[in-house]
C-alpha cells in the first residue's frame, strides 16, 4: 500500500518513541501499540493492550488477502481508511434481552460468515454477542469503552481463545479500535518492505 505519511504524523511518532521505547516489541505488535497510542495520545496503552504476534501475523495476511472487516458502529468504520467495512447497526432493532448493537453484530455475521476481522470499539454488548456466535474470526479487535460491561466483555474475549487485540481497562473507543486495524492495514506486506 502506497501511503504518504504527513510530516505531523512523522513528528508525532518521533515524539512518541522519544517517550516510550517500543523497539523491543515484535513488528505487528509494535505497529498496533504505537498507532493506538498515537490515536489517543495515551502512553498507558503500552501496558494495557493485550495481543499475540502470531495471531496478528495471521490476521495481517487475512486482511491483505481481502477478508471482510466488520465494525460495530459507523464511527469505527469512518476511522478505518482505505478499506470498506460492514456495519449493520442501521438495520438492527433492539428487543427483549438484545441491544441494537448486539443485533447489528448478528446481522453482520449472517452477511459475512467466518474469517472476517471484527472491530468493536463502542458497545460491550456487541462484543458479548460476537462471542456467542460461531464467527471463526481472523481477528477480533475488542476495544469497547465504558464503565459498564467493557472490562468484563474484554476479559471474556481473552478467555474465549479467539485471536484478539484487547485491553485490560475501561479505556477504548472508536478511535483506538480503528487505529488498531489501521496498524495492520498500513503495515508492509513483505519482509523486504520492513527492512
Amino acid at each position: 500500500m502506497n501511503r504518504v505519511v504527513h510530516p505531523i504524523e512523522e513528528e508525532s511518532y518521533r515524539r512518541l518513541r522519544a517517550r516510550l521505547d517500543t523497539s523491543r516489541l515484535p513488528p505487528l505488535t509494535r505497529a498496533v501499540v504505537e498507532r493506538v497510542i498515537h490515536s489517543a495520545a495515551d502512553l498507558a496503552y503500552a501496558d494495557d493492550l493485550v495481543m499475540d504476534e502470531a495471531e496478528l501475523v495471521a490476521a495481517h495476511a487475512a486482511l491483505h488477502a481481502g477478508a471482510p472487516v466488520v465494525v460495530d458502529v459507523e464511527m469505527v468504520g469512518a476511522g478505518i481508511t482505505r478499506r470498506e467495512t460492514v456495519c449493520r447497526l442501521k438495520d438492527a432493532v433492539a428487543g427483549p434481552g438484545l441491544t441494537r448493537s448486539a443485533h447489528g453484530i448478528r446481522l453482520a455475521h449472517e452477511q459475512v460468515g467466518p474469517g472476517a476481522l471484527w472491530v468493536i470499539g463502542n458497545a460491550p454488548t456487541a462484543l458479548e454477542e460476537l462471542l456467542t456466535l460461531d464467527a471463526r474470526p481472523a481477528l477480533v479487535i475488542g476495544l469497547p469503552v465504558g464503565f459498564v460491561g467493557a472490562v468484563e466483555s474484554k476479559a471474556a474475549l481473552r478467555e474465549s481463545g479467539l485471536p484478539a487485540v484487547s485491553n485490560v481497562s475501561e479505556k477504548g473507543g472508536s478511535a483506538v479500535a480503528s487505529a488498531a486495524l489501521n496498524a495492520l492495514l498500513y503495515h508492509p506486506t513483505s519482509v523486504e518492505e520492513t527492512s
